[in-house]
């Protein structure tokens, strides 16, 4: 089975969204993995459920799967990055980031996303770990209660720094949430030095909502091009085809957005090569 690739938008911010996509159709992916961002499809402005549905009737005519991705940085607060988060000290902002993946459901649903994928955050000063912990689980079971109400896969990515930020740290949560998938950012693996990315494909295979992929080097959370860090690249790839991962596999370069042009071809050219190395 050949493996389906995403490039995120969130790598094309100084795009047009309608560019962007453009961009990514062109260079021949079978996806996008959107990030609901102010000139992405900004999920909080008067207007939404139009321009969602004019975004799937575009998706529909190129044939292209989506992924949805919630990691804006300022969207709910232009003064504090990623605030508010399900680990926010004041119910009320809990609430909202609650309200913003829930919003980011019904977009998923109109474009029948494969998946919708978000993190925990991280635990402001002062904040006891286990309070934090218990105001997770809370939030985490609205929005899996509402996406499994709406079917749509809801994906819980570890990210190094927040409270979840290992592979271990998911697999605690998921006994407590069945519905909850993984979102797995492949890199993060070389971050945080658990496991090896391909094993970490192999292990949670049965749980896997979402792939995220690019290069990065060890110890050092930067999202680099391929060939620039320390990933296995090919064995990864190996791995997700061995197991007949048959989701959007995304590409996320979302430092490159100031030579997308580039990139977004460049990237999806590099991942065939490691392909065709193979089959020869």
């Amino acid at each position: 089975m050949a493996l389906r690739f995403a490039y995120n938008t969130n790598g094309a911010a100084n795009h047009r969204l309608a560019d962007a996509i453009s961009l990514i159709s062109d260079a021949g992916y079978d996806g996008i993995a959107l990030t609901l961002d102010f000139q992405h499809l900004d999920p909080l402005e008067d207007g939404w459920v139009a321009r969602t549905e004019a975004l799937a009737r575009e998706l529909r005519a190129r044939r292209l799967g989506c992924v949805i991705e919630t990691g804006a940085r300022f969207l709910l607060d232009p003064r504090q990055k990623h605030e508010p988060t399900l680990l926010t000290p004041k119910a009320e902002g809990r609430a909202r980031r609650v309200a913003f993946l829930q919003r980011a459901i019904d977009i998923g649903n109109i474009l029948q996303a494969e998946a919708v994928s978000f993190w925990a955050g991280v635990p402001q000063p002062g904040v006891d770990r286990g309070e934090a912990g218990g105001w997770l689980l809370e939030g985490l079971a609205q929005v899996v209660e509402y996406g499994t109400r709406h079917g749509v896969t809801v994906a819980l990515e570890p990210e190094p720094g927040m409270l979840v930020e290992t592979l271990d740290d998911w697999a605690r949560l998921q006994p407590h949430l069945p519905g909850l998938t993984l979102a797995l950012d492949l890199g993060h693996c070389l971050v945080t030095q658990e496991r090896e990315p391909a094993a970490a494909v192999r292990e949670f295979a049965g749980h896997l909502g979402t792939v995220a992929i690019e290069d990065m080097r060890r110890g050092d959370h930067t999202h680099l091009p391929f060939g620039e860090g320390d990933m296995d690249i090919p064995a990864c790839l190996d791995a997700l085809e061995g197991i007949g991962f048959d989701r959007l596999v995304c590409v996320e370069l979302s430092r490159e957005s100031h030579r997308a042009d580039r990139m977004i071809p460049q990237s999806l050219d590099w991942l065939r090569r490691c392909r065709e190395e193979k089959s020869r």
